[in-house]
């Protein structure tokens, strides 16, 4: 079991980031935050992979107030994403036609959310932004709603104000993933082990 949690895991947070290099390419606006990743990109000059990393960490820097303790997951989370970015964006080309731009946008959306349930139905524990989200709801009593768009508003400001691409993505994306998220993940959940109850080992095998 523990074997397909981590496969399922590693697929997903690949699979994540390939997204992540697609939203690039097709070039019609990021998510929330990756628009925030592509504007530090900008003007640092340092990969989309790179900032993905470094923002990973100084995010799980957060969860030390609010008591939030990382799995497996979560820091294979902070290095694989970033990574796979990068390694998708030196493969694939951009696109300069409207057609093969949405087209790359839907698969975009769509991976993104199979990586989505991947990484989250292996219960290895949260990436550091769910994390970040989680935490601040056990804290504040807020609602998720609440806290998650609050914190995508402030990262989707301060990206497109360092230049980050908003656009026909960026709503497609907060309008569709939140559905094929919760349409996805009960097929990539992997259940729990059932404990064998003390009764049933005691019951003698028939002859």
């Amino acid at each position: 079991m523990m074997t397909r949690r981590l496969l399922q895991l590693l697929i997903g947070l690949a699979m994540y980031g390939l997204s992540i290099a697609m939203f690039i390419r097709a070039g019609l606006g990021l998510d929330p935050w990756d628009v925030f990743h592509q504007g530090i990109a900008a003007k640092t000059g340092l990969s989309i992979g790179a900032v993905v990393m470094i923002t990973s960490f100084l995010v799980l820097l957060l969860w030390i107030p609010l008591r939030q303790r990382p799995g497996i997951g979560t820091l294979l989370n902070a290095v694989l994403v970033g990574v796979f970015a990068d390694i998708g964006l030196a493969l694939m080309p951009a696109f300069s036609h409207l057609v093969g731009q949405a087209a790359m946008l839907a698969g975009a959306v769509l991976l993104n959310g199979i990586a989505t349930a991947c990484y989250i139905g292996a219960r290895l524990g949260p990436g550091p932004r769910d994390g970040l989200m989680t935490g601040l709801v056990g804290r504040t009593g807020w609602s998720v709603r609440a806290i998650r768009t609050g914190i995508e508003v402030v990262v989707l400001a301060a990206g497109w104000l360092l230049g980050g691409s908003v656009g026909v993505g960026t709503v497609l994306y907060a309008l569709a993933i939140g559905p094929l998220v919760q349409l996805l993940l009960p097929r990539f959940t992997v259940p729990e082990r059932k404990e064998t109850t003390p009764e049933a080992s005691e019951v003698p095998l028939a002859p």
